[in-house]
């Protein structure tokens, strides 16, 4: 560890600081060694703490696993809202949202190995920091739809059951196993990208008045 990253508890230290310094050398080592294999010990070591220490602010690592999930997911999600909130007709914040979510779901798998393994898991194990973002999914793509129904650009349906079957439809983009079932039979970003936009097309279409 370099001399010149000062890691170590400070005496005093709030808690919450100490609860931010241990999720950012978890999740640096999670980049590194990948969360399966980092063990709370090496948190602990790196931090120049004990491991009864850690656990005095996690009470396990699964606790730690949804940190450091809740972090990543969390900055997807504040960029969907961000979207779903803008000035853009709704059609285009429609397609956006979509087009958004698959980019940063490609990136993690192509640029994040060890963490895209970690989102896999977490959505195999149904862990609640997942559950609550395809929660928050689902209500970034209502909230658009409805703005739709409202301005009159877009039918009026039911949007619950609605922004439900469009991200039913728009999954295979999405989920990271879908990703990369889709990677391993050679499918390259760009045909990817290619079956999106008639996803999102057929979308769009059917939510015409």
């Amino acid at each position: 560890m370099s001399a010149s990253l000062d890691t170590s508890p400070r005496r005093g230290a709030p808690a919450e600081d100490t609860r931010r310094r241990i999720e950012d050398t978890a999740e640096r080592l999670f980049r590194s060694m990948g969360y399966q294999k980092t063990a709370v010990a090496d948190i602990a070591r790196e931090l120049g703490m004990s491991p009864a220490n850690v656990y005095r602010f996690f009470p396990s690592k699964s606790a730690i696993n949804e940190a450091i999930a809740a972090r990543m997911l969390g900055g997807v999600e504040a960029e969907l809202w961000a979207i779903a909130r803008g000035d853009a007709p709704p059609a285009e914040r429609l397609a956006e949202l979509l087009r958004t979510l698959h980019r940063r779901h490609l990136a993690l798998f192509f640029s994040e190995r060890r963490l895209h393994d970690m989102v896999t898991a977490a959505m195999a194990e149904h862990w609640g920091v997942v559950e609550r973002f395809i929660h928050a999914c689902t209500t970034a793509i209502r909230h658009v739809l409805m703005d739709g129904m409202a301005s009159g650009d877009f039918a009026k349906l039911d949007p619950e059951a609605t922004a439900k079957a469009i991200k039913q439809a728009s999954l295979a983009f999405m989920h990271p196993v879908m990703i990369a079932e889709c990677v391993g039979r050679n499918t390259s970003e760009e045909e990817l990208a290619a079956d999106l936009e008639q996803v999102i097309a057929m979308a769009l279409r059917s939510l015409r008045p």
